[in-house]
């Protein structure tokens, strides 16, 4: 049976437990049912907490802000921006995918970034509408389970558009170089999710990013110790919260999820070793 990425945090003799969910954003239909250990997480949680508030990424606007923020000007493109190296490559990945070159030079690049991204894991069959965080947004509406946001849609979108020209040439370079591999990985990377093997999954999804400390920092450090004292702030208050995060953000030493709520003094294991939770299931 699977294990899944499930974790549970507490303090010994206080009430309240975090049910750590780490999700993959974009899955395929394949990749369902998910292990038992959300399903018993979600049952025994008052409330969800998402990166996003739920529905934000579906909103109009949305879509309109990235764009806002994602494309030059006029008198600016992509070409001129990242040099003949890696404009080659680009041009190479868009003519295997029937890609407009010159939608995509528009883009800055961040955006094209997650435009090849997106559409290598769409030529996988895997879309963020099956993700975890969606299939638990759409539960928890039907069920009237409250949920909310960590972040919000503009607090994301300026993580990209604020990064300084050379970090961003990386996240394109590093989405490239990915490419070839992403397959082979993403198999991998399910494999271990389902597992509940926790540190492989953690050295699949950073394998490539460690060459850009930078940009781990950015996206992984920074925002958990941003989250950290709000998850901390739900247990003092003895809540029962299903949080529900990319996978990526609960491994690691010294700034994962997990390792941070270890430093605060809580207990963190994985929910098939949690005794009560099994009697009650």
């Amino acid at each position: 049976m699977d294990r899944g990425i499930v974790w549970v945090a507490d303090r010994e003799g206080q009430p309240g437990r975090l049910f750590l969910g780490g999700t993959i954003h974009i899955l395929r239909q394949s990749d369902y049912p998910l292990a038992p250990g959300y399903d018993l997480a979600y049952q025994h949680s008052s409330r969800l907490i998402f990166e996003l508030p739920p529905g934000a990424s579906e909103a109009p606007e949305f879509q309109t802000r990235l764009m806002e923020l994602g494309q030059y000007p006029e008198a600016e493109n992509l070409e001129a921006s990242v040099g003949p190296a890696i404009w080659k490559n680009l041009t190479s990945w868009a003519k295997t995918r029937s890609m407009s070159l010159a939608q995509l030079k528009r883009f800055r690049p961040w955006l094209a970034s997650l435009v090849i991204a997106s559409t290598e894991y769409s030529a996988l069959g895997a879309k963020a509408d099956r993700g975890v965080d969606q299939h638990f947004e759409e539960r928890a509406t039907a069920d009237q389970k409250p949920g909310e946001g960590l972040e919000t849609v503009e607090f994301q979108l300026q993580l990209f558009s604020q990064l300084t020209s050379k970090q961003q040439v990386e996240m394109l370079e590093q989405t490239l170089a990915e490419v070839s591999t992403l397959p082979q990985e993403y198999e991998k990377m399910i494999s271990s999710w389902k597992e509940g093997k926790l540190d492989e999954l953690h050295a699949l999804l950073n394998r490539e990013a460690e060459k850009y400390p930078e940009l781990l920092d950015l996206f992984i450090g920074r925002r958990n110790h941003a989250w950290i004292d709000r998850l901390d702030a739900l247990l003092k208050k003895g809540e029962n919260a299903m949080i529900l995060v990319g996978a990526g953000h609960l491994g690691g030493e010294p700034d994962g999820i997990i390792a941070l709520l270890r430093q605060r003094g809580c207990r963190v294991r994985h929910i098939s070793e949690v005794p009560d939770l099994q009697a009650k299931h």
